[in-house]
């Protein structure tokens, strides 16, 4: 039981720690790069929870409006700050 509680803290998503570093201040939650920061969090985490429940097509369908709701905030960035966006692909190590 023990190794079960360590692999849920590793999978767990730290939401002040990541809007510590993506963000320009510790208020800062609002902020194209902190969201995209936490939504990738949340994507990894649940992409681990779908490689061991293959048939939870509820957390699927949760986890495809994650990713369409990263991309629109990526193409957001893309738009109206090139640098800011090509330096959150690097930071998150994000295909594109």
């Amino acid at each position: 039981m023990n190794s079960i509680e360590n692999m849920s803290e590793d999978t767990t998503v730290n939401k002040s720690e990541i809007i510590k570093e993506f963000g320009a201040n510790e208020q800062d939650t609002g902020s194209c790069e902190v969201q995209i920061a936490l939504l990738t969090a949340r994507v990894k985490h649940l992409t681990e929870h779908l490689r061991e429940n293959r048939k939870d097509f509820h957390s699927r369908r949760g986890l495809i409006a994650m990713t369409a709701r990263r991309r629109k905030l990526l193409d957001y960035l893309k738009r109206n700050d090139f640098n800011r966006y090509t330096a959150i692909l690097e930071k998150l190590k994000l295909r594109r």
